[in-house]
């Protein structure tokens, strides 16, 4: 489906107002997307785990407008009127108004609020983003576009795309492909797919337990990140390099090897880093206590033999993944070696989820 499909032909009602709830949930990247041409198109493609507990709760309540001159809209976080958002929602609208022609017929009220800290490496933006265009998409169909339950998502992912990449992995469960790749049928540039196919027992109901080292304001925004990537010296190996890992993750997730996932994953999670390292301007989004749990977790695996991994995001924050059936131990493991690098001694328990919610 090209992008012109997306734009409604029609509306056949008029709504005076209304509100619409979503919870969406943020996703871990196992294979990562760094790196983006215009239009938010990745420069490689990505796969993910849909998280359950990480989410945002979005409320768009909307009431019509005597006239259509311009976007308005307030926001608030958790209760807090929230102007420092208000550009990149402005942004968000400029970008899909031709998808979604009644924004500016309306006065928009947005409250979302986050079962984690905002911007401190858990995708806030991936499940902000997802929830909000779900919300709209509601007011677009509640408007009279005809649309299927499929292509009601297919647009939502599309949109939520142009206001953060990785939140058009953030709609389904429980892996989510985004970025065309030519061993995964259907999948595209502009918006996510479920992963269509066979995934081992081993990888079913997953552990993601996130250890919060810091919850601080990244010092560096992932779209600078992303930008960091045009004229990078290793950004032509790093797209090959994504592509073939995730070419080698399709025979992975079939034969349940739990050896070779931990291998790709946290070779992906540290080459992400090494990108914001060996760019220019270069950064570094890790801390000390970062580089202490991952050492720890290396220990740890060679000594019991766990399946144990870690995966990170555009942030200090460690996502330790790990087969349910292990659950009980690392968990202990976390509490006994792991608590102590994190700040306050926060960590979230998570596992694989099954995408967005209307509430």
């Amino acid at each position: 489906m090209i992008e012109k499909e997306f734009i409604p032909k029609s509306y056949s009602n008029s709504i005076e107002s209304g509100s619409f709830t979503w919870s969406s949930p943020s996703n871990i990247a196992l294979v990562k997307y760094w790196g983006k041409k215009e239009h938010q198109i990745p420069e490689n493609p990505s796969i993910s785990f849909t998280l359950d507990n990480c989410k945002t709760t979005t409320t768009l309540s909307f009431s019509k407008k005597e006239n259509s001159d311009s976007f308005s809209f307030e926001v608030f976080l958790d209760g807090e009127k929230k102007d420092d958002f208000k550009p990149k929602i402005e942004t968000f609208f400029k970008r899909v108004e031709a998808y979604l022609p009644f924004l500016k017929d309306y006065h928009f009220k947005i409250e979302t609020s986050n079962t984690f800290p905002h911007s401190s490496g858990i995708a806030s933006s991936a499940s902000g983003m997802s929830a909000l265009a779900l919300c709209l998409m509601s007011i677009d169909k509640s408007l009279g576009e005809h649309i299927s339950q499929e292509n009601f998502i297919q647009k939502a992912s599309f949109l939520a795309r142009l206001g953060s990449g990785s939140a058009c992995r953030s709609l389904e469960g429980d892996l989510v492909v985004w970025g065309k790749h030519n061993k995964i049928d259907g999948s595209s540039d502009v918006f996510g797919v479920k992963y269509p196919y066979e995934v081992h027992q081993n990888f079913k109901n997953y552990q993601d337990t996130i250890l919060l080292v810091d919850k601080g304001e990244k010092q560096v925004s992932s779209t600078v990140g992303h930008n960091l990537m045009h004229g990078h010296p290793f950004a032509k190996e790093r797209f090959k390099q994504a592509n073939k890992n995730l070419s080698d993750m399709i025979s992975i997730l079939k034969d349940g090897d739990l050896d070779k996932f931990i291998a790709l994953v946290e070779s992906e999670a540290l080459t992400l880093h090494a990108m914001m390292m060996t760019s220019m301007p270069y950064f570094i989004l890790m801390k000390p206590n970062t580089l202490e749990i991952i050492n720890k977790i290396w220990a740890y695996r060679q000594s019991s033999g766990s399946k144990v991994c870690f995966t990170l995001d555009a942030g200090a924050n460690v996502h330790v993944l790990y087969p349910e059936n292990e659950a009980f131990q690392v968990l202990e493991f976390i509490k006994n070696e792991l608590v102590a690098f994190c700040q306050k001694g926060q960590y979230i328990n998570d596992k694989i989820g099954f995408g967005a919610k209307l509430l």
